[in-house]
């Protein structure tokens, strides 16, 4: 079927014209200029977007592949997360640095410095990928897990495909060169920071973003460029090869907005640092952030059919804000887009529409919308009064 909205979104499209619009008689003012992004020469690619709404607050070849190097090791986290989630991996398990692991992967390049036969506990493996991106950790992690480099990747790609990552692909757990073989897109790294953070929000936050990792008394810092520099940052991931260049997928979170940037193809790793501080301060500084609806608040309904309601109130997951330039004055525009009318039986909490809100010269805000109450199948008396409705609606 084709996107629907409902006639409640009608409603609400009123309502919010009535309030962020211009009166009538009034000559609308001209649209706000943002200020110059600082990427917009010197990354090949990157990209900057309010994970809240999903809004695209800058974007330069987003959907262009590059070799990812060690921000590959964001996909390997993302799968452990959830093996752990699923109870089929456990932090307190040990595993074994192999024969074949230590001769492929001791002190080679960014190490926590394993040695063959030497058992680690999955807690410290974590640690060591997020924070000092360690290369023999990965193999380590994978090899003990699937059985093999190979088998864990073929679960990596899985995972992947499963979040909608189309433009992504990886051979080694790693991202260690392979002359192009594991490349991803920048759509694809915020579809995977956005599965980190939601799906994993307590995960990401022990195991990401600390200053450094000691092990075996061996203690290192963590290079990336935002941590302890930008407020509100969480880090995520840098990446380097002579093959990709420098890249990073990074996050930071204020006044409960959190923004998520990739750069790519970086000439160097001075330049990364200062483009992405550069990057997500213009994304805090450049906007206003218009809030629209409260936690909480209905949005607007969708149709039912067969259930024993004819219509299911919508709610956001919190909040609903969108970016506008600062100083702007641009109508707001906004739909609820669902394939409908939707099929009872609906869940509380299930996931069913999109509110769409728009604006002149900014990119759209589309913010998933969850039903706030279930919605039975119709029994045999629901069924009637339905029928009887839809003659007369």
């Amino acid at each position: 079927m084709s996107p629907r909205f409902s006639r409640f979104a009608l409603s609400l499209l009123a309502g919010l014209t009535a309030t962020f619009a211009a009166p009538a008689h009034a000559i609308p003012a001209p649209a706000a200029v943002l200020p110059a992004v600082p990427t917009a020469a010197e990354a090949p690619v990157a990209l900057l977007v309010d994970l809240g709404s999903g809004q695209v607050l800058h974007a330069r070849r987003p959907d262009a592949r590059f070799m990812p190097a060690s921000v590959t090791k964001v996909m390997t986290l993302y799968l452990a997360f959830e093996l752990i989630a699923d109870r089929k991996l456990d932090p307190a398990q040990v595993f074994v640095m192999s024969p074949a692991v230590a001769s492929e992967w001791r002190r080679k390049g960014s190490t926590m410095f394993l040695d063959m036969g030497e058992a680690v506990r999955v807690d410290d493996l974590l640690l060591g990928i997020a924070n000092v991106s360690a290369n023999d950790g990965s193999a380590v992690l994978a090899e003990g897990q699937a059985g093999s480099l190979a088998a864990w990747t073929a679960m990596m790609n899985s995972a992947a495909l499963g979040l909608g990552m189309t433009g992504s692909h990886f051979e080694s757990p790693n991202g260690w060169p392979d002359e192009g073989r594991t490349f991803t897109t920048a759509n694809d790294l915020v579809t995977l920071a956005r599965a980190l953070i939601t799906r994993h929000p307590d995960k990401f936050g022990y195991y990401i973003g600390r200053a450094g990792f000691d092990y075996k008394g061996i203690a290192q810092v963590n290079h990336d460029p935002m941590i302890g520099k930008v407020a509100g940052a969480d880090g995520i991931k840098t990446g380097f090869t002579n093959e990709a260049g420098f890249s990073y997928l990074g996050t930071a979170r204020r006044n409960g907005q959190r923004l998520v940037l990739v750069l790519a193809g970086v000439d160097n790793g001075r330049l990364r640092a200062k483009l992405a501080r550069a990057y997500v301060e213009w994304g805090f500084s450049a906007f206003d952030r218009r809030r629209l609806f409260e936690p909480g608040a209905v949005v607007g309904e969708a149709r039912v059919q067969d259930g024993d309601a004819r219509a299911l109130p919508l709610k956001a997951a919190g909040a609903v804000a969108i970016n506008l330039p600062r100083g702007s004055e641009s109508k707001l525009v906004a739909t609820i887009r669902y394939e409908g009318p939707l099929r009872a039986p609906i869940r509380a909490g299930q996931e069913v529409a999109v509110l769409e809100v728009t604006a002149e010269g900014i990119a759209p805000a589309r913010i998933p919308l969850y039903a706030a109450e279930s919605v039975g199948t119709a029994g045999p008396i629901d069924r009637i009064i339905n029928a009887i409705a839809s003659v007369f609606s």
